[in-house]
Order: structure tokens, then C-alpha cells, then sequence
């Protein structure tokens, strides 16, 4: 598995937590299990995946922050999983380049959202990453 698929999983994690009840640790074995196969994928999908939720209301700060005449509750929560992925790699994992970041959630935007999607997430981490420096 590549950076790009353990991302991918989290991405999927995060948009099933926003749906199932039954708590975060059951969704995340789930997936978990079926998808990462090395122990740095593990940790980097465990780290992401535990880090977002953990801060789930920091990064939503920032996203709401950075949108233009929308609420964060009319974003897609696929859009929204996507997006608080990169935020949180932007803002806390300084090994992964920004723009890695940046394009990682555009490609991810195109596979399962829309292109106007890829197209708001581009400007939106834009923006973000523009008042970050």
C-alpha cells in the first residue's frame, strides 16, 4: 500500500465515523484491517485517523474560517473527510510536504467527489496554507 491508499483509508475512516454510532474503534478495525499492510502504514493511518478526531474541532475552526459565504455543515462529508485530512497534515505533520498535502487531496477529490469539488478543496488549502506562513 502507498502513502496515497493509506490516505485514502483514512479518508474512508473519517467519512464512516461521521455516520455510524457505534464508535470510532469498531470502524477503524474494520477498515484498518482490510487495507494496511506494513506496520508505517498502520501508524500513519492510526496517527491521522486518531489525530483528526482527536482535533476535529481545531481543523473544523480553520476550514469554517477559510470558507467564503458557507457553513462548514453544507460541505459533503466526503469533501469534509478530505479536507480535514490534509488540514491536519498540513498543520501537524511537518515531514509531509505541503504540497504533497495539497495534491494528495485534489486527486482524492477527483476519485470520490466531484471537480468542482477538487476545485473548492484546491483553493480552500490554498487559502489555509496562505495565512499559515
Amino acid at each position: 500500500m502507498s502513502r496515497r491508499a493509506s490516505r485514502e483509508t483514512v479518508m474512508k475512516l473519517l467519512y464512516q465515523s461521521e455516520f455510524h454510532n457505534e464508535g470510532i474503534s469498531k470502524v477503524k478495525n474494520e477498515i484498518f484491517e482490510e487495507s494496511a499492510s506494513s506496520e508505517s502504514e498502520k501508524a500513519y493511518i492510526g496517527q491521522v485517523f486518531s489525530g483528526v478526531f482527536e482535533k476535529k474541532a481545531e481543523l473544523d475552526a480553520v476550514i469554517e474560517s477559510h470558507l467564503k459565504g458557507w457553513k462548514i455543515n453544507r460541505i459533503s462529508k466526503v469533501d469534509l473527510s478530505i479536507l480535514r485530512t490534509a488540514v491536519y497534515e498540513i498543520k501537524f505533520i511537518d515531514e509531509i510536504p505541503i504540497s504533497v498535502s495539497i495534491n494528495e487531496a485534489i486527486e482524492l477529490a477527483k476519485k470520490f467527489s466531484t471537480a468542482e469539488s477538487a476545485s473548492f478543496i484546491n483553493g480552500l488549502l490554498s487559502s489555509i496554507v496562505k495565512d499559515k506562513s
